[in-house]
């Protein structure tokens, strides 16, 4: 497969052009294609621009809106979006630059947000509020990829994780993880691109663990931990649409084809102030990160991103020929 290299300016560019082209506005096509290079950036190409042609045939068959502008309510502690059945990313950040007071003035705060679609990195909007001095959690749910542990069926997604903390001198530490053992993501890229899948990932619709992705995908992920995983991963769908009334993993519809109705996925963000604790949290989780660190081999989590990032802005980054040929067909001229 030939690749070919563009800066980062370039494919924020493609992204943008080829989202204006199907109907989406100037400021949300801006977010979300900044969205999709910030995680090619970080060595995450499974919800980076090969999502893009999947986002745009939803998008083009009405599934997402293109319009759609995300409408925000702050009620007390709690910031609620509606994506209003759009992309997840101009909703997100929407929540998140609301919440930054919220947050400030009560200790902690939430953003809820409904009628969205694919949630992305999970680690970039706690990374962005930690980097305003807030510890932040985030949680989504998606399409059912995950059987509940001893069954075969898919009910719940594969629903990530994040957590990001602020440092007194340093970037913030971020975790950032999916309750399956690997991202779906990975498997629809090894479809695409012809390959197997390792043994462990997933099992087919039988329940035997499986190498085709084929089989992967019509049958279940397997969730990181087994039953721990599983757990979680009920726990979010609770936290999610169960608060906000999106649909659950099984009620919702593929991000990877343009059929049906909107996903409609819900998405749930905790901020805290930690100076609203006065424990002095700065200093005391650089003493824990100090003590992790004076083991050899130890690097906090998080690190490895910032390393491609840098790596990533000064050299551009590298994709398959075809995904920016069809980028450009999506925009109508080339770059």
């Amino acid at each position: 497969m030939s690749h070919r290299r563009l800066s980062i300016p370039q494919a924020r560019e493609l992204a943008t052009q080829a989202l204006q082209a199907a109907g989406v506005g100037a400021r949300e096509a801006d977010i979300t294609g900044r969205a999709l290079v910030a995680a090619e950036c970080d060595g995450l190409s499974s919800h980076g621009l090969a999502r893009l042609p999947f986002y745009l045939d939803q998008i083009l068959s009405g599934k997402v809106v293109s319009n759609a502008v995300p409408d925000v309510q702050v009620r007390g502690s709690v910031v609620h979006v509606d994506a209003g059945h759009g992309l997840a990313f101009p909703a997100i950040a929407a929540g998140v630059d609301r919440v930054l007071p919220v947050a400030k003035e009560l200790g902690v705060a939430a953003i809820a947000i409904r009628r969205s679609h694919h949630f992305g990195v999970a680690g970039h909007p706690v990374e962005s509020l930690a980097r305003s001095g807030l510890l932040a959690m985030a949680f989504s749910n998606a399409p059912s990829a995950m059987a509940p542990w001893g069954g075969r069926v898919p009910l719940f997604g594969t629903n990530p994780i994040a957590f990001a903390s602020p440092r007194a001198s340093a970037e913030p530490l971020v975790i950032d993880l999916s309750l399956s053992k690997v991202a779906r993501g990975k498997v629809m890229l090894a479809k695409k691109a012809g390959d197997t899948i390792p043994a462990g990932w997933a099992i087919d619709v039988e329940g035997r663990d499986t190498t085709d992705p084929d089989a992967a995908l019509a049958g279940s992920m397997v969730p990181m931990g087994d039953a721990k995983g599983a757990s979680l991963a009920l726990m979010i769908e609770l936290l999610t649409a169960g608060l906000t009334g999106g649909h659950f993993g099984f009620e919702a519809t593929s991000f990877f084809d343009a059929e049906g109705e909107p996903p409609s996925v819900a998405h749930l963000l905790l901020a805290f102030d930690p100076d609203r604790f006065g424990a002095g949290y700065l200093a005391r989780a650089e003493r824990l990160f100090s003590a992790m660190l004076s083991q050899e081999g130890v690097r906090l989590p998080g690190q490895r991103r910032y390393g491609l990032r840098r790596q990533f802005e000064a050299d551009g980054i590298q994709l398959p020929e075809a995904l920016i040929d069809s980028l450009q067909r999506y925009a109508g001229k080339p770059l």
